[in-house]
């Protein structure tokens, strides 16, 4: 749930003349980060990127970002600055309960149609960004396994995974810890059961419980590697909202990869505005955007 906010404040930006002369140094960049992380960054973004980039050239020395940026692009992919250098530019933008018929279609048609008895359901939120989703999914399923319980159909505690590229992001993620405006969309009920409220009246913010937080397991991990880590007999994945920042090339070769992860049967959820259409990929459509993989 990645993704780069073209809004993003520019207050003290770089005038048109010095953002000029800087754009040789930003095609590099540019360049540099699509490689390594298959973030597409046109010419248009330039000022934002500058801007995003401020406190790292202050933080690593540099006298402006085109000396930062030839530094980067010298230590190259194992160098130390990239990871802050994808945290600064990436957004995350993430709500709980965020595109909601896949959590009723979840619950409602995929879930019922596993035999969720034979072993812990495996599921990946592949772009977890500060956690709303995997916590989200953590929710939607220890109340199906409640529902399980009183039908007298126990079953094993799912596995959650979670990544993410930004490795800021995963620690606050880790943390489980929003604010009362960020959790406004968990419905009532499920705020009682799973959100813990500060103890501390000045501040405004909850907690995950820790079972929930138990449920999930975070690390960092790049879209663009070959070789992802992961099991391959997911049952879920969520690969939502990050799509749209890559070209098509990316996107069906990260689109590959998901579906060599999943078993026979399960299922891909895209974000609404993202589209398979003319990929070919052993999927079939159950719903909106939300696919199974083929026999």
């Amino acid at each position: 749930m990645r993704g780069l906010t073209a809004g993003h404040s520019m207050d003290g930006a770089p005038g048109g003349e010095e953002q000029a002369g800087a754009l040789p140094h930003f095609l590099k960049l540019a360049e540099f980060i699509h490689r390594v992380a298959g973030i597409k960054l046109p010419p248009s973004k330039q000022s934002m990127v500058e801007g995003r980039l401020r406190r790292r050239i202050a933080a690593t020395g540099a006298k402006n970002f085109a000396q930062y940026c030839a530094q980067v692009l010298k230590d190259g992919e194992t160098g130390k600055e990239i990871v802050n250098l994808i945290d600064a530019i990436t957004t995350n933008k993430t709500d709980f309960f965020r595109e909601p018929q896949h959590f009723r279609l979840l619950t409602e048609t995929v879930l019922p149609a596993m035999d969720t008895a034979r072993a812990p359901i495996k599921l990946w939120s592949a772009a977890c960004s500060i956690g709303a989703e995997p916590y989200t999914l953590a929710m939607v399923m220890s109340e199906y396994m409640a529902a399980q319980r009183a039908r007298n159909l126990p079953m094993p505690a799912p596995v959650i995974i979670a990544t993410d590229l930004s490795t800021a992001v995963l620690h606050t993620a880790w943390q489980g810890i929003f604010s009362e405006e960020m959790v406004a969309p968990v419905p009532p009920e499920l705020r009682k059961r799973y959100l813990l409220r500060s103890k501390n009246p000045n501040e405004r913010t909850v907690r995950i419980v820790p079972q929930l937080r138990a449920m999930v397991r975070f690390g960092r991990l790049n879209f663009m590697c070959d070789d992802y880590g992961m099991d391959h007999d997911l049952d879920i994945i969520f690969c939502r909202n990050v799509l749209i920042y890559f070209d098509r090339a990316d996107q069906l070769a990260v689109l590959t990869k998901l579906c060599s992860h999943l078993r026979p049967g399960g299922v891909l959820a895209v974000g609404h505005s993202e589209s398979l259409h003319n990929f070919k990929l052993p999927l079939t459509p159950i719903g909106q955007t939300m696919f199974r993989k083929n026999p």
